[in-house]
């Protein structure tokens, strides 16, 4: 990579990620000069991993599963997406210094919006998960002014400080927020967002089928085989199912618009790399 800027996505695990693959693709159609690859950090080493990739010369880093806490955290400066999610997926290195921000929230909207053709105002929507990926993801969401919003986690009380934490931005929007027991949540939803890093493990659909309307739309952040068992399940009761690589890729299109003041063409890529999955 000499003379290219350096940028990374720092995971564990990270071998599946698409992410060096759709900034190559961003930066040969944008014709900026870089270099991304994907890094596996071991869970007590993000914060090394960080400095030294700075320290090399690194100029920005995604971040995803289990880092997305820490990264906000070990950052200097913070977006406001940042301060009131308390995760980050997307740091700037420059001047020894690290800026914090989160593009997950934007890159999900836009995919279930544009990509589903899914207006989120006026909607009842269900967000499975409080952890980095959740947080990040609600402002965003309730920005769009559904009419309910509610949040499940395995541990209710992370859903319940999740769902504290963006009370204000709920009124604004005019919309209902609220925590709900994940294992009976009562209630059913015409967006359901898996948010939960379960897939990964193996484990199993994280709410029952309840929650599902006919004709829900059912999204998990996750793509590839570690969406599959939510798709599978979203479809059999007969909603309409979407993996997460939409999301990737916009998300991806706001980190690499901040990094290079460059927008790139997400729907090109999400297009080419979907055909490239499927052959």
């Amino acid at each position: 990579m000499t003379g290219t800027d350096r940028y990374c996505v720092m995971g564990h695990p990270i071998a599946h990620s698409r992410s060096p693959w759709i900034h190559a693709r961003f930066a040969a159609l944008t014709g900026e000069l870089l270099g991304y690859d994907a890094q596996l950090v071991a869970l007590d080493g993000f914060a090394a991993a960080v400095r030294q990739f700075a320290n090399a010369g690194g100029r920005g880093c995604n971040i995803t599963i289990p880092f997305k806490h820490e990264a906000a955290q070990l950052a200097d400066t913070r977006s406001e997406r940042v301060a009131q999610a308390g995760a980050a997926n997307t740091l700037v290195l420059a001047g020894g210094r690290i800026h914090a921000d989160n593009t997950d929230g934007l890159g999900l909207v836009a995919d279930i919006e544009q990509g589903a053709g899914v207006p989120l105002a006026g909607r009842d929507v269900l967000l499975i998960g409080a952890g980095g990926a959740a947080a990040g993801a609600l402002a965003p969401l309730l920005a769009r002014a559904p009419r309910r919003l509610a949040v499940c986690n395995r541990t209710q009380a992370r859903a319940e400080a999740l769902v504290a934490r963006h009370l204000d931005l709920a009124k604004l929007s005019n919309t209902e927020l609220f925590a709900l027991d994940q294992k009976a949540p009562e209630a059913d939803f015409d967006v359901i967002i898996n948010a939960t890093s379960s897939s990964l493990a193996g484990g199993g659909i994280p709410v029952p089928a309840s929650v599902l309307r006919p004709g829900s739309l059912a999204c998990d952040m996750m793509y590839g085989a570690a969406a599959q068992g939510f798709l599978d399940w979203a479809t059999q009761h007969g909603a309409r199912a979407r993996d997460g690589l939409g999301m990737l890729v916009q998300q991806a299109a706001e980190s690499f618009l901040l990094w290079r003041g460059v927008r790139p063409p997400a729907g090109q890529v999400l297009g080419e790399l979907r055909a490239l999955l499927a052959s």
